[in-house]
């Protein structure tokens, strides 16, 4: 089977920076354009597709935040890495409400970049597959994703859209588990403290639909994230 070479787009102002980290990525089997400002990396991002960017935060004509929300609103399902000389954690807070899917501080380990980009491009692919499914059987339950139903004994409770999603990740999450940053930054946008409330109240939310079957249950999988329990078919 032949795989698919990923598109990177790396957009940072420091040429010889630049130019190692694009050959570091094209040795790993990456397809790297490398642009040296912000407008220049979003005129390439208008003109080619890619698969991920790695977005350096300052530099001239226009700085990495700024050109994450042009590319967010080009394609808002694109995965993107921050890169930054910083590490104050208000620049670290604006760069994850941009929708980032990670933040690396300089210098760093190339090893484990590549660690962050198969693992974001990984989760992306599992999310596109995950999209395909939207019927389940949950023990007594019938779940219809694209209606937002969950259906038992001919009664029916009507889902919003995060409590839709988040259920189908319990339901298709790989090796049963669901990883609690992986729902939280493909849900609610980023992993932090206020959207983790808001995730555990609304694994509350499902646990309490699906009590009218016993044989269900959503259990805690310490740091780590949620496992939905439910009879095997047979």
């Amino acid at each position: 089977m032949i795989m698919e070479t990923k598109k990177v787009l790396l957009v940072e102002d420091d040429p010889n920076f630049g130019s190692i980290m694009k050959s570091y990525l094209e040795m790993n089997d990456y397809q790297v354009t490398l642009k040296v400002d912000g407008k220049q990396g979003l005129s390439a991002f208008k003109t080619f597709p890619f698969d991920i960017c790695i977005l350096d935060v300052m530099m001239p004509e226009m700085d990495g935040f700024t050109l994450a929300r042009e590319i967010k609103k080009e394609n808002p399902k694109i995965p993107f890495i921050f890169l930054t000389a910083k590490s104050l954690k208000s620049d670290m807070l604006e760069g994850f409400k941009t929708g980032a899917d990670d933040y690396i501080t300089k210098p760093f380990d190339s090893e484990v970049l590549l660690y962050k980009i198969a693992a974001i491009l990984n989760r992306k692919s599992s999310s596109e597959h995950d999209r395909e499914v939207s019927e389940f059987r949950i023990g007594k339950f019938d779940f219809h994703f694209d209606l937002r139903t969950l259906t038992i004994n001919n009664e029916t409770q009507q889902l919003s859209p995060k409590e839709a999603k988040l259920l189908r990740m319990l339901c298709t999450a790989r090796d049963g588990i669901l990883i609690r940053k992986d729902a939280l930054q493909t849900i609610w946008g980023a992993d932090n403290y206020f959207n983790g409330r808001s995730m555990d109240v609304f694994i509350a939310k499902l646990r309490k639909y699906l009590k009218a079957d016993p044989d269900i249950e959503i259990v805690n999988i310490h740091g780590n994230g949620f496992r939905i329990i439910r009879p095997q078919a047979g």
